[in-house]
């Protein structure tokens, strides 16, 4: 198991310095080391969305402003009907469901999914307005 989450982790190492990375990790946007949630934990029910004020590495501010990840409602739409397309797809063509069933399968999915799709729309809106800084990086990592 420790075998696997080390070759996960170089695997996603080779990905930073993109948007990709803190994206899909869920890191500082700016230094790529720092977590930006409080817990790591997406389906812990009271802290799914907890976030750290500043970065424990570089000390950059997530919310720049007050209401700042109101815009991430907008992302969370797309990537809410991304979800629903991409269970539709699969669920009516690949897996031949009726259409109620697939219905159900997109309610249950996206229901499932929730804490994802949240954590996920708050990544992709950060990362519009930060950009990855090679000198906030720490020389330990």
């Amino acid at each position: 198991m420790l075998k696997f989450a080390l070759a996960k982790k170089q695997k996603m190492n080779l990905f930073k310095g993109t948007k990709l990375f803190s994206i899909l990790t869920g890191s500082c946007p700016v230094c790529h080391s720092g977590p930006m949630y409080q817990s790591p934990k997406a389906y812990h029910p009271r802290k799914t969305l907890l976030m750290h004020e500043h970065c424990q590495n570089c000390g950059v501010k997530y919310k720049i402003e007050p209401s700042f990840f109101y815009g991430a409602m907008y992302v969370s739409y797309a990537v809410g009907v991304a979800f629903a397309v991409a269970t539709f797809i699969i669920s009516y063509f690949w897996l031949s469901l009726e259409r109620l069933q697939t219905f159900f399968a997109i309610a249950a999915v996206l229901v499932l999914s929730l804490p994802i799709i949240l954590r996920l729309s708050r990544n992709i809106w950060i990362n519009l307005f930060f950009h990855y800084d090679t000198t906030k990086i720490r020389k330990n990592d």
